[in-house]
């Protein structure tokens, strides 16, 4: 007697469809479960016996042997016990067998026969619409979020006893209503806002500019300096998710257990802060299970690195190329999984150890060969990287006394960032895979970066003088375009350029040369604070 229950495992993001063979034969009472399964898939037959005795149905007195196919893939999780528990019954006769080849099934089982939320509801129903089933049965639990995907049938249960009676008629389930504008990633306002940081108008410039293009930025400064406030609020200037965006973002934390229990779909973008002690397996994934780390958890989000050089060398090196793809490739023994990762990367760091290299009021205690020590842990390979490199000075007086109600707030900035996405996305309707400038490949740069003549003067002037990668190069040409869509400019002017460069070089002048912190820096930033700003001519770099 044998039949066939079908099920899902995890592969990375995404479900590979499982067929769980149920077969009974004669022989001293016995349950196996084969087909590469780890500790938790062995267990669950303690489980699936109990669970039906305690729901009333008698098991006859055979060998049981349960294959997880294909067998090649590791099965992880309790997601099993529910279709190994429905192919027990079908194997006893004890129901029919023909309704269950039209769902996947999903689900943990108790002792008395409830059925328990899982991780990865949302890959599973993916896996049942691409491979042409009726539908999914769930966790009632996980029903909202299965119901995402579009084309299937939800059925939620929460018992066995419900699941027996509705494949063998008894009693239907009726199927899971997904919510009026459940499809729509919409956010309210965001809890923290720009106008909490006093202060520091170029770097709200800096982190604009760097939200309307998806552009990575590196803050240096010393401590209280409001980097970390900022970075915090980087998210709320950010445009809404769109609803493929939140889905893509949803699988990650779904396959990691991490959605709320009401929470179906990831709304809000990610702002993800990992501690400097963490390894590159929680970084960037990894580990015996090949889980998604920080950087997949951020998502079209923001990863925000504090105290940058605190983190192990081994550790920043391994974001080198994730970064540059947007993309993860884990390869291990018995499987490869491949990770998104589009990402804005916001660091910070200080000027030296103590914090306080060159700052009016304090004494540096660092010895010189210490602080060129410390920088030297963020190599030039990442640096070369980040497109937006800026120094913070500390918050003076005037600028904390005054009240938050006259700093900008975040729909300020947000409503310039949205005007900018929408010139990003009219430009690269005609591109898959292309959505912001920041993602743009080089292949695309001589097509929409059209420059005025004095802006090509510049920035052949700046890559000669400063010896600038074809990466730095590149990487100027897309900060300037996203300042060209910020001012809707119709092509990168030399005020553009001028910002870009100045954006891109500081850590190529060397921190430790870089101005004092009490003085004013003669940048570009610094000048579009002017009341003239729009009529000044730019300086050359």
């Amino acid at each position: 007697m044998l039949a066939r229950v079908r099920s899902g495992a995890l592969m990375g993001i995404d479900a590979v469809v499982v067929e769980c063979e149920v077969d009974m034969a004669l022989g001293l009472p016995y349950f196996n479960v084969v087909g590469l399964p780890d500790g938790a898939v062995r267990e669950s037959k303690v489980r699936v016996v109990s669970a039906l005795k305690n729901t009333g149905f008698e098991l006859p007195q055979k060998r049981i042997t349960v294959n997880l196919a294909p067998a090649d893939i590791r099965k992880e999780g309790a997601a099993f016990e529910l279709p190994i528990a429905l192919g027990v019954l079908a194997a006893a006769r004890l129901m029919e067998e023909e309704p269950l080849g039209r769902y996947l099934f999903g689900g943990e089982l108790s002792l008395d026969g409830w059925i328990k939320p899982i991780k990865g509801v949302l890959p599973l129903a993916v896996a049942a619409r691409n491979g042409g089933f009726q539908g999914v049965m769930v966790p009632s639990a996980n029903a909202a979020e299965a119901a995402l995907v579009e084309g299937i049938q939800v059925l939620p249960v929460s018992h066995l006893r419900a699941a027996v009676d509705h494949l063998t008629g008894v009693q239907l389930i009726p199927p899971f209503q997904r919510a009026p504008g459940a499809a729509v990633a919409m956010r309210g306002p965001p809890s923290l806002d720009m106008a909490d940081v006093r202060g520091q108008p170029e770097l709200k410039l800096a982190l604009e500019l760097a939200a309307a293009g998806g552009h990575n930025v590196l803050m240096c400064g010393p401590p209280g300096s409001g980097k970390t406030m900022l970075a915090q609020r980087l998210p709320g200037i950010l445009p809404a998710m769109t609803f493929t965006e939140a889905l893509e973002v949803t699988k990650i934390y779904s396959v990691l257990g991490l959605l709320g229990e009401d929470q179906a779909l990831m709304r809000e973008r990610p702002f993800r802060s990992p501690h400097h002690t963490i390894s590159d397996a929680g970084l960037v994934g990894g580990g015996p299970a090949a889980r998604p780390g920080e950087l997949s958890m951020a998502h079209h989000g923001v990863l925000f690195l504090d105290e940058l050089p605190e983190f192990r060398k081994n550790v920043l090196e391994v974001l080198r190329q994730p970064m540059e793809e947007g993309l993860i490739h884990l390869a291990r023994a018995n499987q490869n999984v491949t990770y998104p990762c589009r990402v804005m990367l916001v660091a910070a760091m200080n000027p030296c150890p103590c914090g306080y290299f060159n700052v009016p009021g304090h004494t540096c205690k660092c010895q010189e060969h210490r602080i060129f020590d410390y920088h030297a842990r963020v190599s030039g390979p990442l640096l070369d990287r980040i497109d937006i490199t800026l120094q913070t000075r500390p918050v003076e007086y005037h600028q904390i006394a005054r009240g938050s109600a006259e700093e900008p707030p975040s729909s300020y900035y947000r409503d310039r960032v949205e005007a900018a996405r929408e010139r990003q996305r009219a430009r690269f309707r005609d591109e898959p895979g292309v959505h912001c400038n920041a993602q743009m490949p080089p292949r695309l740069l001589h097509r929409y970066c059209a420059l005025s003549a004095r802006a090509e003067q510049m920035l052949e002037r700046a890559v000669r003088h400063h010896g600038l990668s074809a990466r730095a190069h590149d990487r100027i040409l897309k900060l300037a375009l996203t300042r060209a869509d910020l001012e809707a400019h119709p092509r990168i002017e030399d005020t553009d350029m001028h910002i870009a460069i100045d954006c891109r070089i500081l850590d190529r002048r060397g921190w430790l040369h870089a101005n004092t912190y009490g003085t004013s820096r003669p940048d570009a930033f610094s000048r579009l604070l002017r009341p003239d700003a729009r009529s000044r001519a730019p300086e050359e770099p």
